[in-house]
């Protein structure tokens, strides 16, 4: 059984990972000359150094699960801060409406198309000899 040391160890490890790899997403985006987000590029290096198996998973689960967890918890202030942006948001209703359908309308036929051409065999036929 693992002892509360252990256990906190765990999850002090996850989340320095997750945070130093944020931190090098931030220190990466300030490089580029494309404005990219500091945590999408950290989240491409954490994906990257667990895709090459340079970091192993189980170091940083504990942190993953715990965060999964109370994700809905940490949008209540974002959806806040949103709610401060309402004349904008109204004033912009149409291109923004407009926006989401066609993106979403793009999403599903481009992945539509993708599983179709992914799960679609092409058939041989025997040769008669």
């Amino acid at each position: 059984m693992p002892t509360v040391l252990s256990v906190c160890w765990r999850y002090l490890r996850a989340f320095i990972i997750i945070y130093l790899c944020l931190y090098a997403g931030n220190g990466i985006a300030l490089l580029l000359p494309v404005t990219l987000p500091g945590s999408i590029i950290g989240m491409l290096v954490l994906f990257s150094l667990l895709a090459l198996q340079i970091l192993p998973v189980a170091w940083v689960k504990p942190g993953c699960h715990l965060i999964i967890r109370y994700m809905a918890l940490l949008f209540v202030p974002i959806s806040v801060g949103v709610m401060s942006y309402t004349d904008i948001l109204t004033a912009q209703f149409g291109p923004i409406v407009i926006s989401c359908v066609i993106s979403t309308f793009l999403v599903l036929t481009v992945v539509g198309l993708s599983a179709h051409k992914l799960h679609t065999r092409s058939v041989k036929e025997p040769r008669d000899e």
